[in-house]
């Protein structure tokens, strides 16, 4: 696996980590932005990053921010979750699409399209982060086929960002 590239990397203003902190504890249920804390904004090949604190916690997909890996262990969420069964943690945690048969429990507020965290049943540690393909409902009720799309997972490229 090649390195992420990050490039443009930029302070955020007062105001932009304001909305971004509001966003954040919308979509997550958790404040993850101390007041005076440093946010830079980077580019990288498939999302943005976000740096909380000099550490990439933070992503920014297709227009909706989100914490990393690192970030959900640093700041457990409480909304937006999925649980997954044991049997499906090696494959999540490779960057494996998350399958309907796995799912265990989900947040029901989760709509298609939604940035959600996957988390193992046993553990509860975040393991991915990915894209809702399906609402909370139907990774209920275990349907066949992908329910969530993965963007992010343990030991990848972003997750080793802050390894050096």
């Amino acid at each position: 696996m090649s390195e992420i590239r990050i490039r443009k990397r930029r302070r955020l203003r007062e105001k932009e980590v304001k909305v971004l902190e509001e966003e954040l504890l919308s979509r997550l249920g958790v404040d993850v932005i101390a007041p005076g804390e440093a946010v830079d904004r980077a580019e990288s090949t498939e999302f943005d990053v976000l740096f909380i604190g000099n550490q990439a916690q933070g992503i920014v997909y297709q227009g909706k921010a989100f914490l990393t890996v690192r970030g959900l262990l640093k700041h457990p969420a409480t909304r937006a979750f999925v649980v997954v069964d044991m049997g499906a943690v090696p494959f999540v945690t490779k960057g494996a699409d998350v399958m309907g048969p796995g799912i265990v429990d989900a947040d029901p507020d989760i709509r298609p399209g939604d940035l959600v965290w996957v988390k193992d049943i046993k553990n509860g540690r975040p393991l991915m982060v990915g894209e809702a393909l399906v609402s909370a409902e139907q990774m209920r009720t275990k349907s066949p086929g992908k329910a969530i799309k993965s963007i992010h997972f343990v030991a990848d490229k972003l997750w080793k960002v802050d390894e050096d």
